[in-house]
């Protein structure tokens, strides 16, 4: 690498991190991060563009909409009877549903998706336990200046939540998420880049919105998820509930990756960096998830999804000498892996 990329590498890392903040960032969430930006920066500036795609390039056939649903269950089941080895009998069940509204011309794209996403499991003498839970919806309006850019001036919009309580089991007296407690909302303009902007994409936002709700005033009195904690008086008594919304302005960066790597087999990448302006420039926040689609046939597939996250505003507990109480023990890093065989329908 030469030193005009190495030094220009070096302030990425710096923009984004800032060194004096160093020490707040822990040091495995500091290197992932250091990781990411060395990837992509490679990617951005080193790949051929052309040899990315499977795809031959699409020829303007004029301005078109393409709408898309697709609906999906995913089951699996384990049973015993007199298994000297022991086990637990189980099932498990995952439905989802996806619906797309796209809209493209000569100069303009815009993509509209809903995703929503329901798991629960049940054990044997054990209660209906939930395993996934998402609401979301994303809007990226794009304009492309000539036919011949690879660049396009960009708008985002995305809102996500759950619909039903979460809690942290065997604990179901005291929900530690409901309905858009939290909610997250992110919505801003910037540049990406992409010549086939289905496949691959490159987005920065120098000015991003986050906003986060928290619609359960008992949450909201914690302080959970980021917002202002309720004040009390010496007694107890309250004297200010908690906020109900937080506000950030920001950098977002985003990356995603659509190939085919064999015949029936798709993965996907999606990646997004979020650092705030305002509370703690350069704590950053990561989601990150990577999907392998095997299609077995028309109706039945396979689907491994790893799906990792890291906010420094969702902190975690743990319990204190006190019984019955908790200690905040800061933010850790999130992650869900799954594994699932089931049939999908498209229509």
């Amino acid at each position: 690498m030469s030193i005009h990329k190495s030094s220009l590498l070096q302030k990425v890392i710096d923009f984004l991190l800032l060194k004096n903040l160093e020490s707040k960032i822990p040091d495995r969430i500091k290197n992932f991060l250091l990781a990411i930006v060395f990837l992509l920066f490679c990617a951005a500036a080193f790949a051929q563009p052309d040899s990315l795609y499977l795809k031959e390039k699409k020829v303007y056939d004029g301005p078109q909409w393409k709408l898309k649903q697709k609906a999906s269950v995913d089951l699996s089941q384990v049973s015993f009877t007199n298994w000297n080895a022991g086990g637990t009998n189980s099932i498990s069940a995952l439905l989802g549903y996806q619906y797309t509204a796209n809209y493209k011309d000569k100069f303009f794209f815009w993509n509209n998706g809903l995703r929503i996403g329901y798991g629960v499991n049940k054990q044997q003498d054990r209660e209906l336990r939930k395993t996934d839970d998402i609401f979301e919806i994303t809007s990226n309006l794009g304009y492309q200046p000539s036919n011949d850019s690879k660049w396009f001036y960009s708008a985002r919009f995305n809102f996500k939540t759950q619909i039903t309580n979460g809690y942290k089991y065997p604990n179901t007296d005291n929900p530690i998420s409901t309905l858009m407690a939290p909610g997250y909302l992110f919505f801003g303009g910037g540049m990406e880049y992409g010549k086939n902007i289905d496949e691959l994409s490159f987005y920065a936002s120098p000015l991003t919105l986050k906003a986060t709700f928290v619609l359960d005033q008992d949450l909201a009195n914690a302080g959970s998820f980021g917002v202002d904690p309720a004040i009390f008086d010496e007694d107890g008594n309250l004297v200010r509930e908690g906020s109900n919304i937080r506000r950030e302005v920001g950098i977002l960066i985003t990356n995603s990756y659509a190939m085919e790597l064999a015949k029936n087999i798709k993965a996907t990448n999606l990646l997004s960096v979020y650092t705030d302006y305002i509370n703690n420039f350069g704590n950053v926040d990561v989601d990150w998830r990577v999907n392998f689609d095997f299609k077995v046939n028309s109706f039945v597939r396979a689907t491994l999804e790893s799906h990792l996250r890291y906010d420094d505003d969702v902190k975690t507990l743990e319990p204190s000498d006190v019984e019955g109480e908790f200690d905040e023990a800061g933010a850790k890093i999130q992650w869900k892996q799954f594994l699932g065989i089931g049939f999908a329908v498209d229509f």
